[in-house]
């Protein structure tokens, strides 16, 4: 007979001995190590400076940590730490938003590409999303694994119940449940794993990437619009929320979604990127490198 609730009681860290270390904080990490292994792998497919793929790899680690700290902290927490700025600085206990990390990373990019690549800021964005994809799906695992941002009280079979005293459980008191609640984490990563695989497809099957920004915008929409509608269901993070018709994650998606539908409008009605231009950039680039160029098959996007 199956059961009427999950009960949930994975640890939230994998390893608790001399240091500490937590399934968010590893699935953060195996997220960037794939996602630059996935972009090596781009690059080299299209005989692209792997020099860039260095400066990207620091300019996007450090734009999605600080961009999702300050989000968090001004989106969410401002009334406290307008009032304890130091505390900002104590990513290790906690609190980003993948909004400010979102924001972040955009700015990281342009400075990126007017710095390194010289190139459209959303030549960038066309490949880097297709593993950003993957990471989110696994930082909300990670969400999962620490009993936080789940959703409303449900009767589905599949609720879960968490543990809310998660701090004083780990140091040894009894558990005390929360009420069968939607998995909202299990959701949005699913969600996530979908895209990925769809602009995995764009990029390796559909050559969309020839259409600037057409990735970008799907990557866009498939984020944050699944998050504006997931949030009907799962629980405010913030006590002034409460009193909000739409919530500030819902809010924050807004204006990403719309940039998203625009993206892909403007990628669908202007020409491909010329094969020929691209490839006599990337000769160029191979002789900076003192490499061999080979042509590359293009498949034009219907």
């Amino acid at each position: 007979m199956l059961t009427e609730f999950i009960t949930w009681t994975a640890n939230p860290a994998l390893y608790d001995g001399f240091i500490e270390i937590r399934w968010y904080g590893l699935f953060f990490a195996i997220g960037f190590i794939v996602g630059y292994n996935m972009m090596e792998r781009m690059f080299r497919h299209e005989q692209v400076n792997l020099k860039w793929l260095d400066s990207l790899f620091i300019y996007v680690v450090i734009a999605t940590v600080l961009g999702a700290r300050l989000g968090h902290c001004l989106f969410y927490a401002w009334d406290y730490y307008s009032q304890h700025p130091l505390e900002i600085l104590k990513v290790w206990e906690g609190g980003l938003a993948s909004h400010g990390g979102a924001i972040g990373i955009i700015i990281a990019i342009w400075l990126y590409s007017r710095r390194v690549t010289h190139r459209n800021m959303l030549w960038t964005f066309d490949r880097l999303v297709v593993p950003v994809a993957l990471v989110a799906a696994l930082i909300r695992t990670g969400n999962l694994m620490n009993h936080e941002i789940y959703g409303h009280v449900t009767t589905l079979p599949w609720g879960f119940r968490f543990i809310q005293n998660l701090s004083e459980w780990m140091k040894g008191a009894a558990p005390i449940f929360t009420e069968p609640s939607h998995p909202t984490q299990i959701y949005e990563a699913l969600c996530y794993l979908l895209l990925f695989g769809l602009l995995l497809y764009m990029y390796w099957k559909r050559n969309a990437e020839e259409r600037e920004g057409l990735i970008f915008g799907t990557f866009l929409i498939g984020i944050f619009l699944p998050r504006f509608c997931i949030e009907f269901i799962k629980n405010n993070q913030e006590v002034f929320e409460e009193t909000m018709l739409l919530n500030m994650g819902q809010l924050l998606s807004i204006p990403f979604i719309l940039l998203g539908i625009y993206m892909i409008y403007r990628g669908m009605h202007r020409s491909p990127v010329d094969p020929d231009t691209v490839r006599v950039v990337r000769q160029q680039t191979v002789r900076q490198q003192g490499g061999s160029s080979k042509p590359r098959k293009h498949r034009r996007m219907k």
